[in-house]
């Protein structure tokens, strides 16, 4: 299905766009398939693509496709959607993917929070680990205290730069 609004644009520079993108995502950790695929729908006027339109642009399998697409639903990057009418399911990637991303680290942050604190009293607070993990556990807090703050003006932000959704 093609936008009506979609630009013609180079494949090649498109190409190397995703490439070049993944490749960065992948130095920050994502695994490199996923950070192709994801670079992919980025990529795309639609913001969403088939797992056929996928594996035919990044030329990968559509197992490839599926375990990319797997792990990025996991850490909240893509949804999946139905076609109306088709069996066939379109992944996309959303405005807000990023804010998503960070929003779900912080359920991560306080879990390791929660055994960083078990830790400090397992192993005793004024033991060397001890302090230790309580430093670490106070980065955390501070982290998670800066996140939820910065979370809080990027909307801001945003809304005076692209309006409401």
């Amino acid at each position: 299905m093609t936008d009506p609004k979609a630009v013609a644009r180079d494949p090649e520079s498109v190409s190397r766009f995703v490439e070049h993108f993944a490749a960065q995502l992948v130095e920050a950790g994502l695994p490199r398939m996923p950070a192709r695929v994801f670079a992919a729908l980025l990529a795309s006027d639609t913001g969403a693509l088939t797992s056929a339109e996928l594996g035919e642009q990044l030329q990968i399998s559509p197992a490839a496709v599926s375990g990319a697409v797997r792990y990025l639903a996991q850490v909240h990057m893509v949804s999946r959607e139905r076609e109306p009418g088709s069996r066939r399911e379109r992944y996309r990637v959303h405005g807000d993917q990023w804010y998503e991303a960070l929003t779900n680290r912080e359920a991560i942050i306080k879990r390791w929070e929660d055994a960083l604190r078990e830790g400090v009293a397992s192993l005793g607070a004024d033991t060397p680990a001890g302090r230790r993990m309580a430093e670490t556990l106070a980065f955390f807090e501070f982290v998670e205290g800066e996140i939820e703050a910065m979370m809080e003006r990027w909307r801001e932000h945003r809304e005076k730069t692209f309006g409401r959704d």
